[in-house]
């Protein structure tokens, strides 16, 4: 079954026949959710089809069939948008032609750098830390030497370090959620860069390192890197709420991340006191 079968089973089998205005009758079901018969119904496609693009043995299904797909499995949008992109993949740039090493843009590592006591980091396609403030080193791994960053075959990886560092697990009070959060992004990240070595190398490592990363990583979740409040609990300054923002500086994967307090709120207290104490 290619990555489209796989969503699309992954997506009616969290589905449930009064979800969608289907009857049951209280019969048996040997399927947690929606049958494949259930599903081409709704989307209005014979059921002989339907099979054939979940095995992949359909490549050319049309813009109108995907939409009824979406419709009827009620798929969010960015779900909508993982879907067109799984059953249109595109011509990504030839490994070798790109870039050997990626890297920050002048002027966006001397923006994080004027950021003074708020965290920021920039991220590379994968989730590589390609650059940080001091600010940025000290909230989120200030176990890691932060030189790092600046050697490309030593680089963190913040996905890497959340499911496999106890640092960073301990970092997010909430680390299910962020846990979920990063593999559903991965999972988008492998429809854009379809066949790519070096992610496929990090999710497999992942697989083998993480239970919880490859239980996730079946769910066949996607999601964006959006904006969102989170809780953390620093080992240096406690319980902290923190607005995380999220911008791309250019056209890449690349995700330039801060983290900001509610002003006068004890959570700007604790990042001030860790811009002191990490001051030297």
């Amino acid at each position: 079954m290619d990555g489209l079968g796989e969503f699309l089973q992954s997506r009616r089998a969290v589905l449930r026949p009064e979800d969608v205005g289907l009857l049951s009758y209280g019969e048996r079901r040997r399927v947690s959710g929606l049958r494949r018969e259930e599903l081409a119904q709704l989307a209005g496609v014979s059921v002989s089809y339907y099979i054939r693009l979940e095995q992949g043995q359909s490549q050319n299904a049309s813009d109108e069939v995907l939409a009824a797909l979406a419709r009827a499995l009620r798929l969010s949008e960015t779900e909508r948008e993982h879907l067109f992109t799984l059953a249109r993949p595109g011509s990504p740039l030839p490994y070798r032609e790109r870039p050997e090493v990626e890297r920050v843009r002048p002027g966006v590592r001397q923006l994080i750098n004027a950021m003074g006591e708020v965290p920021a980091v920039v991220l590379g396609r994968f989730g590589d830390v390609l650059a940080w403030n001091r600010m940025g080193h000290a909230f989120l791994a200030g176990h890691v030497d932060p030189a790092r960053a600046d050697r490309p075959q030593d680089r963190p990886n913040k996905v890497r370090m959340l499911f496999l560092d106890a640092h960073m697990r301990e970092l997010y009070v909430d680390w299910l959620d962020k846990a979920r959060e990063s593999v559903a992004y991965l999972r988008m990240l492998v429809a854009r860069h379809a066949g790519d070595p070096k992610l496929a190398e990090l999710i497999g490592e992942l697989c083998v390192g993480s239970p919880e990363f490859a239980r996730l990583w079946a769910n066949h979740e996607v999601s964006e890197c959006d904006p969102h409040v989170r809780r953390f609990q620093h080992p240096l300054v406690g319980r902290m709420t923190l607005t995380q923002e999220v911008m791309r500086p250019d056209a890449s994967d690349q995700l330039f991340l801060s983290w900001t307090p509610e002003p006068g709120s004890p959570s700007e207290a604790a990042l001030s006191l860790l811009s002191r104490a990490t001051l030297f």
